[in-house]
């Protein structure tokens, strides 16, 4: 059958609502190209055509073990393991020859970032090295469903280009990017599809449940992540890019059914202005190709609108402050096998065929391209090295008492090949005190210099008000730790060749009367669920006390009895190791109670903490991502379990098991009356509600808190008159998607336990603003007069953020309903924050009423 006659009959059959004609290898392989007979097809191995169902992940890796076993041009590697233990592969891809000598060839790439090395490179004999990734979101499946076709084209076809392409190619094809996420997603559509394919949009199969296949197991966006790799998905994929430096990196995604297909450069007002202009240059020549390409098979597309190249924590911006091309191809999705649109039926054949099709095009591409991206590689990492020489900063130096959030950012950085040293000795800098055994230092020159300034720098200028995604991210602010810029070279220690988490130590003896630790760690609280899960009494400390040795432990330090404790002393000493060793705290033991300076460890003001049992509200209605983060933190990193409450469960559940029930940012109206009224009651008996965000608004209406809100207004129209055209550009540009400002804090207040700094970074991605209560206690967050520290908000908003609330708490009977505005826990990163949600957790319950709203 010719490509022609089976692109008609395709056409023929598709206009029939009900009967789609299945495509088979001819509708989507290239004219005039032959294919190796011994390597096995796709369908001789998952047991379908592509595009006849949404091929399963476990299907996927089978197919991709298969050609590895077939083809001298492959080799597959398992580069890690998602959270539900499904492999995440990588194929190098390439011909014989070069795969002969693979480990010479990344050696010999690599060189290209070290400016002292790469002059006398070659380029013109060297191969350039293609990251090629498909379907980071799990319901955007073309893209690993074209997997399987680009993996079978490279391993089987026959002829001069692909074996030119090959010798000047090293191909690293990751099918997908998200296995969890693609497994979700598949198993809902193919369980959901009829014979006669419904394209209705309205069919149950194009309607995924929440919180749908796009995320992983814990609901996070992974295109969101490469750069603080905070998901084990993410470390592997980051691991292997730094291992290889690509040249190009491709990353393919679907978007709306009724948009067509986009390729970038995205529009060039908002590219980062640490990203090269010769980057933009070769994007637009890439381009080139997949126009000619699509064209070729008479499909439409876009470039430059739309998407950015700003937020370097993206697939396909990612590469672009590291000497490499980021591509981003965004299909308009069938979401199912077929669906209506706008601009016809699209079917999921249709949708496969387009990212194939650019695949094989970035494939000519950079092996036209080859030696202009190689030497754009090197010129980028000389260029940035003698930027580093001209820059009046020449090291950032960060620390804190919290080792562990130390510890955190100390991996986010070294994960990128950064180096980071220890300071040479303890030194004080504008009132700040660094700890050499629990400070770093940041040299600024070195070749990731463009990536150290995307990760730290304060950006408050743009060329542009639109963002695709955050404005902001500023790495120091986001870990709330204490940090300067250097402006001479500091005198450093030991360089850095593993980051280890911080390990506690005991200081004093064993004892059978307490023990206590200060509260500023970041795994406090893990260290306190660990105690109350086996039933120890834990108190807090309300007010200051000191150890015998003169040690003072501040508001919220955690006192632990051994004296009356119903538990055998062996347990308890047992758990103090685990806390020691596993949680990193450092502990001190007492003999006595007797403190004349502070209070006595029998004072009323040690309160009782009680075990958290904790309920989430999630599914439709719920923001995934931010419930998602939530989960995460309690589950991975406090192992704290959480129930998961469906929001059609709610109205019929008991809750009196619980005694904390978080409302993440969302949509509420499906709780009934009765169900508002049992929360009530449940909270007036002793309880905790905590909502974040959009959650204030559903509590205010329901009677449960009291938050009052700015008023939201309607930006006025502008004394000059604007054009028709710029209506979406003027809404755009009143939304914070995400920037950071400064508050100022309580640090006697339980939600300000552990924190010891007067102001901390805030980050906002909403137009949320809560008026300042007018208790006299009632304010323990309170953004500054002046708050904007970093990142993009209308002149309109920012006068809306200035001495806004972020934080209050409502008494109702013995219980309090707390409210955040923001999201504590976002993208797993922002560690700053992280300890607010946790002590409304632990302390809520312990507020004094006269603190109330």
């Amino acid at each position: 059958m010719t490509k022609k006659f089976a692109l008609l009959s395709l056409i023929l059959l598709t206009f029939s609502v009900h009967t789609f004609a299945q495509a088979d290898l001819t509708y989507y392989l290239p004219d005039g190209v032959s294919y190796n007979p011994d390597i096995p097809t796709p369908k001789s191995v998952i047991g379908h055509e592509v595009g006849e169902f949404h091929v399963s992940h476990d299907r996927l890796v089978s197919y991709m073990y298969a050609l590895d076993k077939a083809s001298d041009r492959i080799t597959l590697e398992v580069i890690g393991q998602t959270h539900e233990a499904r492999p995440l592969l990588l194929l190098t891809i390439t011909s014989p020859k070069n795969h002969q000598k693979i480990e010479s060839l990344r050696t010999q790439h690599i060189q290209l970032t070290d400016p002292s090395k790469s002059a006398s490179l070659d380029t013109r004999s060297m191969p350039a090295v293609f990251y090629l990734g498909c379907s980071i979101h799990g319901n955007e499946p073309s893209g690993s469903n074209a997997a399987l076709l680009m993996a079978y084209h490279f391993a089987a076809a026959q002829g001069k280009d692909i074996e030119n392409e090959l010798e000047n190619t090293i191909i690293l094809l990751d099918p997908s990017f998200n296995p969890d996420g693609m497994q979700r997603f598949s198993s809902w559509v193919n369980s959901r599809k009829s014979k006669s394919i419904s394209s209705d949009s309205y069919d149950m199969e194009h309607n995924e449940a929440w919180p749908g296949g796009r995320t992983n197991h814990y609901w996070f966006d992974l295109n969101r992540d490469w750069l603080v790799a905070q998901q084990p998905e993410s470390k592997a994929r980051i691991k292997k890019f730094h291992e290889w430096k690509p040249n190009v990196l491709t990353d393919h995604h679907e978007m709306g059914t009724n948009s067509t297909f986009f390729f970038q450069p995205g529009v060039p007002s908002r590219m980062h202005p640490l990203t090269p202009v010769s980057n933009l240059d070769l994007t637009k020549k890439i381009a080139a190709y997949h126009a000619k390409a699509l064209d070729g098979i008479g499909s439409f597309y876009f470039t430059q609108e739309g998407y950015d190249d700003f937020y370097y924590g993206k697939g396909s911006t990612f590469p672009d402050v590291q000497g490499a091309i980021g591509i981003l191809f965004e299909q308009a999705s069938s979401r199912g096998h077929a669906q209506e649109s706008q601009n016809g039926i699209v079917t999921f054949a249709f949708t496969i065929r387009n990212q194939f099709v650019t695949a094989l095009s970035s494939l000519k591409a950079i092996t036209d391209l080859r030696v202009d991206l190689l030497n754009h590689q090197r010129q980028f990492y000389k260029d940035a090295v003698a930027d580093a020489g001209k820059d009046p900063v020449k090291a950032i130096i960060f620390g804190s008492k919290d080792k562990a959030r130390v510890f955190h950012l100390a991996e986010i950085i070294t994960q990128h090949q950064i180096d980071i040293y220890k300071p040479a000795s303890t030194q004080t800098i504008n009132g700040k005190t660094f700890d050499a055994e629990s400070s770093f230092i940041l040299p600024m020159n070195q070749s990731q210099y463009r990536l150290i300034k995307g990760m730290f720098e304060r950006r408050n200028q743009f060329t542009d008000s639109l963002f695709y995604d955050i404005s902001s991210w500023t790495l120091s602010l986001a870990s709330g730790l204490d940090h300067e810029e250097l402006k001479t070279a500091p005198a450093m220690g030991q360089k850095l060749t593993e980051v280890q988490s911080p390990k506690g130590k005991l200081i004093g003896e064993k004892t059978e009367y307490a023990y206590a630790f200060e509260p500023y760690d970041y795994y406090t609280p893990r260290a306190i669920f660990r105690l109350l899960e086996k039933g120890l009494r834990v108190k807090v400390a309300t007010d200051p006390f000191y150890h015998p040795s003169g040690k003072k432990f501040d508001r919220g330090s955690i006192l632990v009895p051994v004296a009356g404790q119903d538990k055998p002393i062996e347990m308890i000493n047992f758990l103090i190791n685990e806390i020691l060793t596993k949680d990193g705290l450092d502990i001190y033991s007492f003999n006595t109670g007797l403190d004349f300076t502070g209070v006595s460890l029998g004072s009323g003001s040690f309160l009782n903490v009680r075990k958290p049992e904790i309920a989430m509200l999630v599914d439709a209605g719920v923001n995934a991502n931010d419930a998602g983060e939530m989960w995460h933190l309690l589950d991975t990193r406090f192992n704290i379990p959480v129930t998961m409450i469906p929001l059609s469960v709610f109205n019929t559940a008991n809750i009196s098991k619980y005694n904390t029930i978080i409302f993440p940012p969302g949509s509420y109206n499906s709780i009934n009356d009765a169900s508002k009224e049992k929360l009530k009651a449940w909270v007036q008996s002793g309880n905790v509600v905590i909502g974040l965000e959009n959650a204030l608004n559903w509590l205010n209406g329901a009677g449960i808190g009291k938050f009052e809100m700015k008023v939201q207004e309607t930006p006025a129209a502008p004394a000059k008159a604007r054009s028709y055209a710029d209506i979406e550009e003027f809404a755009g540009a009143q939304q914070t998607d995400g920037a950071i400002f400064e508050a100022v804090v309580d640090l006697t207040h339980p939600l300000l336990y552990g924190y010891y700094n007067n102001r901390m970074p805030i980050f906002k991605s909403n137009n949320i603003f809560m008026q300042k209560s007018n208790g006299a206690y009632s304010n323990p967050v309170v953004l500054t007069s002046n708050p904007l520290l970093s990142g993009y908000i209308s002149k309109a908003n920012l006068a809306k953020t200035k001495d806004s609330s972020v934080a209050g708490v409502s008494a109702m009977g013995r219980g309090r309903v707390i409210g955040f505005t923001e999201n504590m826990a976002f993208r797993a990163f922002w560690f700053g924050t992280n300890r607010l949600l946790m002590n409304a957790i632990f302390y809520g319950p312990l507020i004094n009423e006269a603190a109330s709203r």
